[in-house]
């Protein structure tokens, strides 16, 4: 009793900090930044797997929830990936068909840095006992893939 009688005394007895105003470090954002290809010369891919992307059912509007798996091979830019993060936050209060919303990233991902080639999965979590997943990509018209390498 006594060591709870001295906590609580210990608690309102210091001045706290204030709080800071806007003290929130990240803001859901709809604006991608991008960055220069360190490496424009050559095709290679970036594998990214964003596991908690939600958005909100239009008909219900209940949370729905899925894992994001982009695969893009850059050209003169790369995405940011923290903008991407804030990017895809924003869409946690929006309502949204699975098919609209997987089809807008894309589009915006190909407005904002224009890949040679870029392939969105969407991985939605079963929802009324039906599981769903959207494949969308985009390939630039002069961009043609490299023959894979077979190893011995």
């Amino acid at each position: 009793m006594f060591f709870c009688r001295l906590l609580s005394y210990i608690h309102w007895s210091f001045p706290r900090k204030p709080a800071k105003e806007n003290s929130m470090a990240t803001i859901a954002a709809k604006n991608l930044q991008t960055f220069e290809n360190p490496e424009p010369g050559r095709d290679y891919t970036i594998n990214m797997t964003i596991p908690e992307f939600t958005c909100l059912c239009p008909m219900t509007g209940q949370p729905d929830f899925a894992t994001l798996h982009i695969q893009y091979v850059p050209d003169r830019l790369c995405i940011e990936l923290k903008s991407l993060k804030l990017y895809i936050w924003s869409y946690r209060d929006q309502g949204a068909f699975h098919e609209a919303v997987t089809n807008e990233i894309l589009s915006d991902l190909v407005s904002a840095f224009s890949p040679r080639y870029i392939k969105l999965t969407a991985d939605f979590n079963v929802r009324g006992g039906i599981h769903t997943s959207v494949i969308v990509d985009y390939k630039k018209n002069d961009w043609h893939s490299p023959e894979p390498v077979t190893l011995p």
